[in-house]
């Protein structure tokens, strides 16, 4: 663009902002092809993966309803450490750690401790460096506190979390560097246990919901990447042989393109070259040197080939950048479109606050709750996993009728399937038509799906009635009761009502100043 701003008339030299106005043919050439024909291109291979990705797979499954089936299947019910004395000091610090305002305090500790690092710079004074040494210490010390009072309300089940035990390893790599920041020793080096002190950092990754959706994206994204690293390194394998059979005889020279550590002899150099053609790093000078006029090892002339460079460089340029290395883009932007679409539509990430409500009133883990407390524990639970707690009764009893998932005769409901019945009456999984006939389609297709399932699991997951069997009972069937005696206290307080006013209508026209005259009595009935 400057050579062309400054150029003049045919064999005439160059001066500089000659035609300033040039410079428009490129920002438009720019703006056009880069920024919209190329990223449209990109908009095209991200939309198609995301259409292919939703396609319903055989019995009619899309990809949601077939995400939050594998979540049950995965899934187990979460061990909730409660101490059983609620006399005990045990039970009075667990009731510490589990509230609200000491979470919210210890998020207020991580974002201190993350400007105290904040604050150090070169040329600091040594009270100033004590200074933050010593918010080091506290904040250290106030970590440790919550790790002690979190071992006394766990004890033993508090290395039963991982993130209990990565904040045991920080709170110790931190002690470790207060430690050899005072007394130095030469053998270690101190530095490394300061990474330690900025690691505090990734405890807020579980407090926020928002960042944990952020890392429930990453997460997702990486179970497809492999695929998609697959297909890349098979192309870069292909080019890198080619590039070897077509140029690997070009001569090493320093100072030049293709030397020692720029060329295509063997299989590593070859893809060290294509990893750096695909950062756009150069490429098309590796392109140029690789031309017809190119020097051979036997110190022969037209060892490359300029058409064979121009289309080698250039479809892979297309291919690898164009494509292939937008496909990840394509994955990460699928799987975060997919977890942050209409909140109101249930999806996977959204059954992690059904297993953490189960665990209060399941604190064991056992994976069986009394029928009586599922209503409230779904009224706990806000849309679109629950009812939420302004969800009217009657709507309530339509889902539990809906889910219709059997007791036990105990009178209890088990875990997985009860969250099976959820998903199916919130996505409407094979719940139209003959019951009997869905649940055994149902059952052959996670068969099908997931061949390592046990058959004992699924017998759990979808329990098997013949077809006319009314002596089992269900929560279907206990939520029509249900429903039939709301519906007839509802009618019964209709009827008392009228009653009342028909009651009070023949009181009041008895009263003695009904008989009066008309005059009078139309005059009291307006101003009543």
């Amino acid at each position: 663009m400057f050579q062309t701003i400054d150029a003049t008339d045919a064999e005439k030299g160059p001066t500089v902002n000659n035609k300033q106005y040039m410079s428009l043919y490129y920002i438009i050439f720019i703006v056009i092809f880069t920024f919209m024909i190329i990223n449209i291109y990109i908009a095209f291979i991200i939309l198609t993966f995301q259409r292919q990705g939703e396609k319903k797979i055989d019995g009619g499954l899309n990809r949601n309803q077939r995400d939050c089936i594998k979540y049950v299947l995965n899934v187990k019910p979460r061990l909730r450490y409660k101490p059983s004395n609620k006399k005990s000091f045990q039970f009075r610090v667990w009731l510490v750690v589990q509230s609200k305002p000491f979470e919210y305090f210890i998020i207020l500790l991580i974002i201190l401790n993350t400007i105290q690092l904040m604050m150090k710079y070169d040329g600091n004074s040594d009270n100033y460096r004590h200074m933050l040494m010593a918010l080091n210490i506290s904040f250290t010390a106030m970590f440790c506190v919550e790790a002690a009072l979190k071992l006394v309300a766990y004890r033993i089940n508090y290395f039963k979390d991982l993130w209990n035990i990565f904040d045991l390893l920080i709170i110790i790599g931190s002690m470790g560097d207060i430690i050899l920041t005072e007394w130095p020793v030469d053998i270690i080096d101190s530095t490394m246990f300061r990474l330690f002190r900025a690691a505090r950092i990734i405890k807020l990754l579980r407090k926020g919901k928002a960042i944990r959706l952020m890392l429930w994206t990453f997460l997702q994204s990486f179970k497809e990447l492999p695929y998609v690293t697959a297909l890349i390194m098979l192309l870069f394998y292909i080019y890198a042989v080619v590039g070897m059979q077509t140029f690997g005889k070009i001569k090493l020279e320093e100072g030049k393109t293709i030397f020692k550590y720029n060329n295509f002899t063997t299989i590593v150099w070859s893809l060290y070259v294509l990893l750096r053609c695909a950062t756009g790093d150069s490429w098309g000078a590796i392109m140029l040197a690789c031309y017809s006029d190119a020097v051979c090892v036997e110190n022969k002339t037209n060892c490359g080939n300029t058409w064979i460079s121009r289309i080698y460089f250039s479809s892979f340029i297309f291919l690898s950048t164009f494509l292939l290395l937008n496909l990840f883009v394509a994955v990460i932007m699928d799987n975060f479109e997919y977890l942050t679409r209409d909140s109101s539509i249930l999806g996977p990430h959204h059954l992690d606050e059904f297993v953490q409500c189960w665990s209060q009133f399941d604190p064991g883990a056992k994976g069986r709750i009394d029928h009586d407390m599922l209503y409230e524990m779904l009224c706990r639970l806000e849309p679109p996993v629950g009812f939420g707690k302004k969800c009217p009764k009657m709507l309530a009893c339509r889902y539990l009728i809906k889910m219709n998932m059997p007791i036990d005769k105990d009178g209890k409901v088990f875990f997985h399937t009860t969250l099976l019945a959820l998903i199916r009456a919130r996505l409407s999984v094979y719940d139209k038509g003959n019951m009997y006939r869905n649940n055994e389609e149902l059952r052959r297709l996670i068969k099908m799906l997931w061949p390592k399932t046990k058959k004992e699991f699924i017998e759990i997951l979808i329990p098997k009635y013949k077809n006319g069997d009314y002596d089992n009972l269900t929560i279907g069937k206990i939520s029509c009761a249900r429903l039939l005696v709301m519906n007839y206290r509802k009618r019964r307080k209709m009827k008392e009502d009228q009653r009342k006013e028909t009651t009070n209508e023949c009181m009041i026209t008895d009263l003695p100043f009904f008989k009066k005259t008309d005059d009078e009595r139309i005059y009291f009935e307006t101003e009543l």
